[in-house]
């Protein structure tokens, strides 16, 4: 499966910084500045660094050189073509039609967080280390409220013109007001940002934020202020935004594919955060509606990498000339970081889902063994929890560090909470194993759910139906079995396709029963969990609460996660949420594999061994153009493509 790979912040107002104070104009703004600045002044500020982690540690001194990860040597050159495989915010996997990417408005294009330099850059060899890209150092209060970040004299937009201070204040302000609602979210303890002047941008935090406020805040994109002061920023639109990232946005054909191109006198490419890295001319993305059709369109070398989500073509499909041929290379990179969560997560806004005992009749009814062996080729383990593959995951019974935390819940949570955590059934791997089945039908019974002539009913009398809401056909075969199941239980089951726009819609007004969702938490896990597990994001439209999770032990357990003061008692705090997460049976689990299998024309080179958090393969970071290959692989240097509108 694909990935949902953003993370998000709850939405506050403050310093008359927020909606209100945006629209009182410039003058407002450094009014509210001036008397920031003076408070500013007063504050009593850490040592200056040059980067910053959740707890303080950095494996790179001031003045490092690169991070180790990068060969120095990468060329710079060629092209790095590919399907999308992650999203954030209001991107789609199949389809675009706006070039702003940080709002609800429209369907986002992949890559555009190219195009913007952030504040700071991680390092994928730390668990969430950043270093200053934008920003040369950062000072911390000793209170940890305010943060100043100084800005590097060189970073400027891609026009030339200077980026400041006043960039940076007027982007956070304006993600905080007319952002994404996921971007809200995550900003909800950012009180504001103010410019005392060109070169110094001073962000407060309100007291008791999340620890992972401060990194988030600086791996945002900065806007151009003169550049949106003629337009509107919460708009969708196809104008090419002006940016100061790597590269700028070039050829593109909505719904089709969209190119970047390499900034050549990018301002950035000799900073140490930077050296080796962004190495290729030229990035594209292709869309396409149909995942087969997309499997088809890489044999036809219309782009050149694919990391492969579907077992099935991986151990079936890999066997067309160019691979026999050795023009196309598989590999299976190593995946280190939490593999998280996927399944079928249940809408439990829906009175038909409140009692915990109906949704754990839906887990007993999937089979995981049998669809494992015959549909996927046992390439995949049962997932069992959101920090799967990895220490903060919940195992045997809980110890007193864990107890401690979860003793004031009890008899509020289920009392499985407190023995070994709730671990999805293991079948018979018959298909329709005849015992999870009966237990299955006991556990409805108690719920209420009767039976008259074959069908299941809800205690209210009405038919008991479920429908799966899906945007892609390739998981059919992993629905039938399942609805098959529901089926003999009574339940009316089916799937609903729908295309990508109807589907993103309808998952942000929270309108299906029961859909797929996979998601992975950081190796630091912070105030990103609340947009996936509070009861606000559960009332919140466009969150990915999508089971409509609202239950006080896990809001409490949240900010205990959110608020740790060092990883072991993080460790500690995850492992208590863990437990009453699956105690709460919200999803019915699907599968994970430790690897990241890809497919590529053999026109890349890569390091040899990737860094530990990268969390994906790296492909447009941390590879390069290898010609010497390029021109063996009958001129492989750029992929097909069909004529475009040139914008």
């Amino acid at each position: 499966m694909t990935h949902d790979s953003t993370f998000n912040r709850r939405q506050v107002f403050g310093l008359g910084l927020g909606a209100a104070g945006l629209a009182t104009g410039l003058g407002a703004r450094e009014a509210a500045a001036q008397a920031a600045t003076s408070s500013s002044d007063a504050m009593t500020f850490g040592a200056t660094k040059h980067g910053m982690s959740v707890f303080g540690d950095l494996k790179y001194p001031a003045d490092f050189a690169n991070f180790e990860y990068v060969n120095l040597k990468a060329p710079k050159g060629g092209a790095f073509s590919t399907v999308p495989s992650v999203r954030a915010y209001n991107q789609s996997y199949q389809t675009f039609n706006s070039l702003n990417a940080y709002i609800l408005k429209g369907e986002g294009a992949q890559g555009m967080d190219l195009t913007f330099a952030p504040l700071m850059v991680r390092a994928f060899d730390e668990p969430d280390a950043m270093y200053g890209l934008v920003a040369e150092t950062v000072a911390i209060s000793e209170d940890r409220l305010t943060y100043r970040f100084t800005l590097r004299p060189q970073a400027t937009f891609h026009d030339g013109s200077k980026l400041t201070a006043h960039d940076v204040a007027f982007s956070l302000n304006t993600l905080k007001a007319k952002g994404h609602p996921l971007i809200l979210q995550q900003m909800r303890d950012v009180i504001g940002a103010e410019a005392p002047d060109d070169a110094t941008v001073v962000v407060r935090f309100a007291k008791g934020h999340a620890r992972d406020v401060p990194l988030y805040v600086a791996g945002l994109p900065i806007f151009s202020r003169a550049y949106y002061a003629k337009r509107p920023f919460d708009e969708s639109t196809l104008d090419i935004p002006l940016g100061s990232g790597p590269y700028k946005v070039g050829r593109f054909e909505v719904n089709r594919f969209v190119e970047f191109e390499r900034v050549k006198d990018w301002w950035g490419a000799e900073l140490a955060p930077m050296r080796g890295s962004y190495n290729f001319d030229t990035v594209r993305y292709e869309f396409y509606r149909d995942r087969d059709v997309a499997f088809e369109g890489f044999t036809a070398k219309n782009y050149l990498f694919r990391e492969e989500f579907t077992a099935r073509v991986w151990a079936t499909r890999y066997d067309f000339p160019a691979i026999k041929e050795g023009r196309v290379k598989r590999e299976q990179l190593p995946d280190q970081t939490p593999s998280g969560a996927q399944g079928w997560f249940i809408n439990t806004r829906r009175e038909k889902f409140k009692d915990p005992r109906v949704r754990e009749a839906l887990d007993l009814a999937f089979d995981f063994e049998w669809t494992n062996k015959t549909i996927m080729y046992g390439a995949y383990a049962r997932t069992q929890s959101p920090f799967q593959n990895s220490d903060m995951m919940a195992e045997g019974m809980p110890s007193p560090e864990e107890l401690k935390l979860l003793e004031p819940f009890r008899g509020q949570v289920p009392d499985a909470v407190f023995g070994p955590p709730v671990s999805p059934p293991v079948s018979d791997g018959s298909g329709q194993d005849r015992a999870l089945l009966r237990k299955a039908v006991h556990l409805l019974r108690d719920a209420g759910c009767t039976v008259k002539d074959g069908k299941r009913l809800l205690p209210n009398g009405e038919p008991f139906t479920v429908e799966f809401l899906a945007d892609e056909p390739q998981l059919q075969a992993h629905h039938g079995p399942y609805i098959k199941n529901l089926g003999t239980l009574g339940i009316a089951a089916s799937l609903r396709l729908v295309d990508a726009v109807q589907y993103r819609a309808r998952v942000e007004d929270f309108d299906f029963d029961m859909t797929i969702q996979r998601f992975s938490m950081s190796a630091t896990p912070g105030d990103s969990m609340r947009p996936f597990f509070s009861s606000q994001a559960a009332a919140t439209k466009g969150s990915y609460n999508l089971a409509g999770i609202a239950n006080p032990a896990i809001d409490a357990l949240v900010e205990t996660i959110i608020s740790a003061p060092n990883r072991a008692e993080l460790t500690i705090a995850c492992r208590a949420f863990d437990r009453v997460f699956r105690a709460g049976r919200y999803w019915v689990p699907q599968w994970y594999r430790t690897n990241h299998p890809i497919a590529y024309w053999d026109v890349f080179g890569h390091p040899e061994k990737l860094p530990r958090y990268l969390g994906s393969v790296g492909g447009i970071e941390l590879w390069w153009n290898d010609a010497a290959k390029a021109q063996a692989t009958d001129k492989a240097g750029k992929p097909k493509a069909e004529p475009v509108n040139k914008p």
